[in-house]
């Protein structure tokens, strides 16, 4: 979370046996980073989330490709809304 927003995490992959960065990118940075290899659609409910993309482990394990990812987060996060907050 940065700013209250979501931003960025690690989600264990069952059926892959892995952890997958989860990295919210927005709309306009979508299509261009699922060019990158090792990068796919956000999906674990059966219906991809735009803006938000899985990266396999060996695609963020660098500290190139890691910061890479984490830039497009941040740069993203002025413009995401804010999460709604349970009562």
């Amino acid at each position: 979370m940065v700013e209250d927003k979501m931003c960025c995490g690690l989600m264990n992959n069952k059926k892959k046996e892995t952890d997958l960065l989860m990295a919210r990118i927005g709309d306009e940075a979508y299509s261009k980073a699922l060019q990158r290899p090792g990068c796919m659609p956000m999906d674990f409910t059966g219906r991809p989330l735009k803006g938000f993309v899985f990266v396999l482990p060996d695609r963020y394990d660098s500290e190139k490709d890691l910061t890479y990812w984490l830039d497009a987060c941040l740069v993203f996060n002025p413009f995401a809304k804010a999460c709604k907050r349970k009562s």
